[in-house]
């Protein structure tokens, strides 16, 4: 099946073998400058593929974040491999997905190598300071535009501000996208029909409790040294059941890595996901990390591959039918729903991430300073991400 056209076509549109290099060095590009985990990527990506490129239409973009939202993966990496389906087929597809992770899985086998080789992770703190500050200016500039596509009616909003709300009260970021996607299908159709037929299904004893989920440095080496075929179906297994994308992906690997199969120490695994968590592209970059200590660079390569692949099935399988299920009432209320509870979540995380980037005066200054550049000369956020880490360092060589 062919992919969809541009939203937005040219008078002329380029050739596929132009759209191929377009999305290569795109998506190399934001591989490298991606810093700030997923909420910042989908920020990048939507300045790059809406605002800049206009690729896609804002609509649509919101239509693929939901999508990626509701199944097992990285959000920012299934984001960027439905991108390149939209631009250009299924060659676009695997193109650039590999193109944002190879630039992650590179720089990060390389901390791998220097943690092994030295015993202790390169320090890069003023960097990360006053990169962290920025990036928050770029994600809430483009929570702001997603949101104001997203929230239609009053309805919306108040779905919106009730996934907020359950979000700082601890639910799972996975109950608040189908419970809020349900609800939120259901109260649209019921009122577009004028009728409430389908809430009538539920025994009237249920209806409180359906309502209220909705709504609601050591040694660097091994313990244990498994085989390419273990690392392999471990980080298989995390790639297809990974919900919620790089936040949740300690967890994962905490239970496996540490108290399954003893591999890694406490330690490691923090240190791991410390890079993961410094270097640009996706955070499960980490799995590079943790692959090259446990098998050096053929491990590093196994478990990038496996940990990833799950995401390019699973879009694979939504991305050719993804724009049409919006022709359906029903499907387009329930994608309504998602987006506007996946902004809200976006939010939400943008506001945890703020309360430890945005400490002491400088920080406060580099974050206005983004937001200035974003908002009064619109500069592209990675020349804005980049300029935060240069600030970062001159900070650390004045004091």
């Amino acid at each position: 099946m062919s992919a969809p056209q541009a939203a937005l076509p040219s008078a002329s549109p380029p050739s596929f073998a132009a759209r191929l290099r377009e999305l290569v060095f795109l998506f190399l590009k934001l591989g490298a400058i991606s810093f700030g985990g997923p909420a910042a990527h989908i920020a990048l990506i939507e300045a790059e593929v809406v605002r800049k490129r206009q690729w896609l239409t804002r609509q649509q973009f919101l239509d693929m974040l939901g999508a990626a939202n509701l199944i097992p993966g990285p959000t920012s990496t299934e984001m960027a491999i439905n991108v390149g389906f939209v631009r250009a087929g299924w060659a676009g597809l695997c193109f650039a997905g590999a193109c944002f992770i190879l630039p992650a899985a590179l720089i990060t086998g390389a901390f791998a190598w220097a943690y092994v080789r030295f015993g202790a992770l390169p320090q890069a703190a003023s960097v990360l300071y006053g990169i962290k500050p920025a990036v928050i200016a770029v994600i809430a500039i483009a929570i702001w535009r997603l949101g104001r596509t997203a929230v239609k009616d009053a309805g919306l909003a108040v779905l919106g501000a009730l996934a907020l709300a359950t979000f700082f009260l601890a639910l799972n970021p996975i109950v608040i996208l189908f419970g809020g996607a349900v609800v939120g299908m259901l109260a649209r159709r019921a009122s577009a029909l004028r009728a409430s037929a389908m809430m009538r299904v539920l025994p009237m004893w249920m209806r409180p409790r359906f309502f209220a989920l909705a709504t609601l440095a050591s040694a660097a080496l091994p313990l244990t040294k498994p085989s390419l075929g273990k690392v392999a179906v471990f980080f298989l297994r995390v790639g297809a059941v990974l919900y919620g994308g790089g936040y949740v992906l300690l967890a994962f690997l905490e239970d496996g890595l540490i108290r399954q199969h003893a591999w890694l120490t406490q330690q490691q695994l923090l240190d791991a996901v410390a890079i993961g968590q410094f270097t640009p592209g996706p955070v499960l970059s980490t799995a590079t990390f943790i692959g090259y200590i446990l098998g050096g660079v053929p491990g590093a390569a196994v478990a990038t591959f496996a940990i990833f692949l799950p995401s390019f099935f699973f879009v694979a399988m939504l991305a050719p039918v993804l724009f049409r299920l919006r022709q359906s009432p029903w499907m387009a209320a329930f994608l309504d729903a998602v987006n506007v509870c996946a902004v809200a979540l976006m939010a939400g995380v943008t506001v945890k991430l703020a309360a430890d980037a945005l400490h002491g005066w400088q920080a406060l200054v580099i974050a206005a300073a983004a937001l200035a550049a974003l908002l009064r000369w619109r500069v592209n956020p990675a020349w804005v991400v980049l300029g935060g880490g240069g600030a970062g360092l001159l900070l650390a060589a004045w004091r």
